[in-house]
Parts: C-alpha cells; sequence; structure tokens
C-alpha cells in the first residue's frame, strides 16, 4: 500500500453505476414530452450537480413551465422501471473493490444524489456494508464543483486530503476533488469525454485502468 495514499472515495453517477446513462434516459423522456431535446450541452450543464440543481438547469434552459417538485416526480416515474431493467456496475468495479478490501484500504461514497436514491442503487448490490461511510446531498450545504463534499470525507477519514485518492467522471466533480485538495483521479464515461479534466492528477480509461493501482501501490487480485 502506497504511504502516502491511505484512503479512497468514490463517486456514485457514472463511476460506480450506470446511471448517468439511465439519467439521459429519463431527461431525453421528460423533455419528449414537451416538445424539447435533451441535447450535449444541456447534459454537460446538468452533469454531475444535485439533482434540484439538474432539473432547475433544464427548467431555465428551455424555459418550462413546470417546478423542480414536478419534474423531480415525473423523472422518479419514468427512472423506476429503467432501474430496474438496466442498471449495472461501471467496468473494473468489482475488483477495485475487492482488491481494496483485501489490502485493508479504506473507502466511502461522496456523491451529489440523495441519501435514499444512493442506498436503493448500493442496496441492489449489497455495496452499502462495504464502504466506511457514504456522503451524499444530505450531509453538505454545497454541491459540486464546490470541494465541501471531499473536505467532510478527508475530516470523517481524519486524513489529510492529499492523502485520499478520489474517483470521479465528470468535470464538475472532479473540480470539487481538486479543489480539495485530494489526489483526483477522473475516469471519463462516454459522456463525459470531452470534459475538462485538466487539474487531475490522473485520467484514467476505467476504473481498470492499472494506473490507478500502481498510484496506490497495488497489485491488482
Amino acid at each position: 500500500m502506497s504511504e502516502g495514499l491511505q484512503a479512497v472515495v468514490f463517486d456514485l453517477d457514472g463511476l460506480m453505476f450506470n446511471t448517468e446513462d439511465l439519467y439521459r434516459a429519463v431527461g431525453t423522456e421528460v423533455l419528449r414530452r414537451r416538445g424539447k431535446p435533451l441535447d450535449d450541452d444541456l447534459l454537460d450543464a446538468m452533469m454531475g450537480r444535485r439533482p434540484a440543481q439538474a432539473l432547475s438547469i433544464m427548467i431555465e434552459w428551455h424555459g418550462l413551465d413546470a417546478t423542480v417538485e414536478e419534474l423531480a416526480a415525473e423523472s422518479e416515474e419514468i427512472f423506476v422501471p429503467i432501474l430496474d431493467n438496466q442498471l449495472a456496475p461501471m467496468p473494473g468495479l468489482v475488483e477495485l473493490l475487492a482488491t481494496l478490501e483485501a489490502a485493508a484500504m479504506p473507502k466511502a461514497v461522496a456523491t451529489s444524489s440523495g441519501r435514499q436514491f444512493v442506498e436503493n442503487v448500493m442496496g441492489r448490490f449489497d455495496m452499502v456494508p462495504r464502504f466506511e461511510f457514504l456522503l451524499t446531498a444530505e450531509d453538505v450545504h454545497e454541491g459540486k464543483p464546490h470541494p465541501e463534499i471531499y473536505q467532510t470525507a478527508a475530516a470523517r477519514f481524519d486524513l489529510e486530503p492529499a492523502q485520499i485518492m478520489v474517483l470521479e467522471d465528470s468535470e464538475n466533480g472532479c473540480k470539487a476533488a481538486v479543489a480539495a485538495g485530494t489526489f483526483a483521479v477522473a475516469v471519463p464515461a462516454s459522456r463525459s469525454l470531452v470534459h475538462d479534466f485538466s487539474g487531475a492528477s490522473l485520467v484514467a480509461e476505467s476504473l481498470a485502468d492499472a494506473r490507478i493501482y500502481e498510484a496506490l501501490g497495488l497489485a491488482r487480485g
């Protein structure tokens, strides 16, 4: 195990699970019902934000005659069957978790999503007990790209931010990790390949990227 890095913090959406792709399907349907498109620029603006922030951006972007609460309820109704049928871990996640556990390296989740949703998603794969703690939208005042959530994670671990590796798939999340002073690793998904990860310590191809293991001083299991 590396002397420098002592813990790993995972983002959730698009990093641990393919939920960003599922959100796109939901957003597309919400806007289709209103004769509006969900284009790439809007999706990028929403990505990595808290749900209420993302929906507020959608409303302002298209001048929708709807409230955040109305769109949230509609989105949930659309999302449930999609989640049931299409949710999957991202490539490399299962192996990375097993390797961290074999090395007794502590890990946590820090996400802009709400706790109920996070526990629902992770619970489907029995992953909640495998993490020291979960930080969700309810646990911080500021959303990403503000660094609060990663500063909070460092405090919970009783470590300096530089001793923590953060794994993020979005520009907003990576900015939060960099601003907090962590070892930020960008793991872009297909949608976020065009994002600016210039502040990241490493841009990985996936969670299976050997450079993640090398940075942690761990051998792949």
